[in-house]
């Protein structure tokens, strides 16, 4: 229970104790555990632990660069007040998702995970993204809705809640019914197209940390749930035409996402796109998964790691330019790493990623699902994955090609002094997500671990 309590125990501190909510959260995130879990859920649980640390950090010194700013004073302290308290109850909450042992606990902590990532997407204050913010809630309380009737029809098919135990028994009528409705509320959260419209605006109006949080570890907890009720707890009910749906409904979100990201003005509006279309592959995986122990996990365990780690990334050196320049207009870029080196770098290695070049963890994924779609000849799911990342090259270069390019008449921005978290969280992060291809072989033997006890010290 220390991964669920701590973080709870730490936001509760950080709102009493304001004044010390940055080294409440930071000792929260690094402390020790001891979890009894299985393989999928753990690598889950290690990249929220890396990504929670450095977001922590990040948090800190974009804070205390906003405070240090003269304009609008008191604002910046109100947020950063709530923050804290905020983001540790949604850390408490995606731990617990991935250690619940049965349906209805799955709901409670979906809804703790909703209900602080709408307010957190809520403090900037700003009427456009308090209203994003309400939007998020509504898309938010109607996919718990959907999922919560989920639980009633599978409740009263089997008069059981435990995942365990939902494995063993056979399919029932019922058990369709509760099956389609839990994958609807879960697709909702996890934005998948085209019921994606609430997520570029919250993710993009939103602090540039609670950016990072959102698309790095909220959508992908609901996605987890998703891939493991499909292809572990409900195998049964799943057809072939059902996972053809939903590669098209990747495939709409692989070329939509990446077309309205190549359209945007502003930086932080590209990123939310592509996390649409970077979420698309994750469902082209649904059609091309082969059950062979739990080997199905790795490309998408790849994908959804190596995308938070270089969302994040992504995320933080937009917030951090931003913070600079006073605007994310992308057209008005050029020459930001005459002063900002290291931030322009990290989010250039964080775009490799996404483009699915080696040694990525992108890169692994998007190999083993276009040899798994020639193998089991169906072709077509190849074709898509490597046009989306032809996409996703020219949307990382349309951004990359500004932050580079130097005009003989470009008006160099005096650099501002501020802390070094700015930059090397999110430089960490990129790089992370380059090597994790390399770190594959690794995570192969923690996905075949059984469930069993497994301690882990100074991760979260």
């Amino acid at each position: 229970m220390a991964p669920i309590l701590i973080p709870l125990g730490g936001g509760l501190l950080s709102f009493i104790f304001y004044r010390k909510g940055f080294s409440i959260s930071l000792l929260a995130s690094i402390v020790g555990i001891s979890l009894r879990t299985d393989g999928p859920s753990l690598l889950m649980l290690l990249m929220t632990g890396v990504t929670s640390i450095t977001i922590t950090l990040y948090a800190a010194g974009y804070f205390s660069f906003r405070i240090a700013s003269p304009s609008k004073p008191g604002r910046h302290e109100r947020q950063l007040q709530f923050f804290w308290p905020l983001w540790m109850i949604l850390l408490g909450s995606l731990n617990g998702l991935f250690l619940a042992g049965d349906i209805f606990n799955i709901y409670v902590t979906l809804e703790l995970i909703g209900l602080s990532a709408v307010a957190l997407s809520a403090l900037s204050a700003k009427p456009s993204s308090q209203i994003a913010a309400f939007r998020y809630l509504l898309v938010s309380l109607l996919g718990s809705l959907s999922y919560l009737l989920g639980i009633a029809f599978l409740y009263k098919t089997y008069a059981l809640l435990d995942l365990d135990m939902l494995r063993l028994v056979p399919p029932m009528k019922g058990a369709h019914t509760a099956f389609a409705l839990m994958s609807v509320g879960l697709m909702l959260k996890t934005a998948l197209f085209p019921m994606h419209f609430w997520l570029p605006p919250a993710h993009a109006n939103a602090l540039a940390p609670v950016s990072a949080i959102l698309s790095a570890l909220v959508v992908k907890a609901s996605f987890y749930l998703l891939f493991r009720f499909w292809f572990d707890i409900f195998n049964d009910l799943v057809t072939p035409g059902a996972l053809f749906v939903i590669g098209l409904l990747g495939t709409g979100a692989v070329f939509w996402g990446s077309i309205q990201a190549l359209r945007q003005h502003r930086m932080k509006l590209l990123i939310a796109y592509s996390t649409v279309a970077q979420l698309g592959y994750l469902f082209i995986a649904f059609p091309l998964t082969q059950i062979q122990e739990k080997l199905y996990w790795l490309p998408v365990i790849c994908m959804a790691m190596g995308h938070g780690f270089a969302k994040t990334a992504m995320f933080m050196a937009s917030g951090a330019i931003f913070l600079h320049v006073k605007h994310d207009r992308i057209n008005e870029l050029t020459g930001v790493r005459a002063y900002l080196p290291v931030t322009v770098f990290a989010y250039t290695i964080a775009g490799v990623n996404l483009m699915g070049l080696p040694p990525s963890g992108g890169f692994i994924a998007k190999w083993m699902l276009i040899y798994a779609a020639f193998e089991m000849h169906k072709w077509w799911w190849g074709i898509v994955i490597m046009l989306g990342s032809l996409l996703a090259a020219a949307y990382v270069y349309r951004v990359v090609s500004k932050l580079y390019v130097m005009p003989p008449d470009t008006i160099i921005i005096e650099k501002k002094a501020h802390s070094m978290l700015l930059e090397w969280p999110p430089l960490f992060l990129a790089i992370l997500s380059l090597i994790l291809g390399i770190l594959a072989p690794y995570m192969v033997s923690i996905l075949l671990l059984s469930k069993k006890l497994v301690s882990i010290g100074g991760i979260m």
